[in-house]
């Protein structure tokens, strides 16, 4: 795995990008991919900063309710098996 490059540093490169220096060139200044580049650009272009940092922090709150909801169906599952033994 390569380097991990900040949301910062992602919009910073994408600027550069649209500010007219060639794909190639960035690509090769910053140690990354033309399919990486255009992941990130297909993620974050457009954005400014503080709009990819609300980004980031939405898809944390999206991962922790997801957990939520699968320990909630574990233990529904759980429950269930435990009302249909018989005693």
């Amino acid at each position: 795995m390569g380097k991990r490059h900040t949301v910062t540093q992602i919009i910073r490169i994408l600027k550069e990008a649209e500010g007219g220096v060639k794909t190639a060139d960035i690509c090769r200044r910053y140690g990354i991919s033309d399919a990486t580049f255009y992941n990130w650009k297909a993620k974050y272009g457009g954005m400014d900063i503080s709009e990819a940092r609300r980004l980031k922090e939405l898809e944390e709150e999206n991962r922790k309710l997801k957990q939520i909801v699968a320990e909630q169906t574990l233990d529904i599952h759980v429950l269930k098996e435990l009302n249909s033994k018989k005693f």
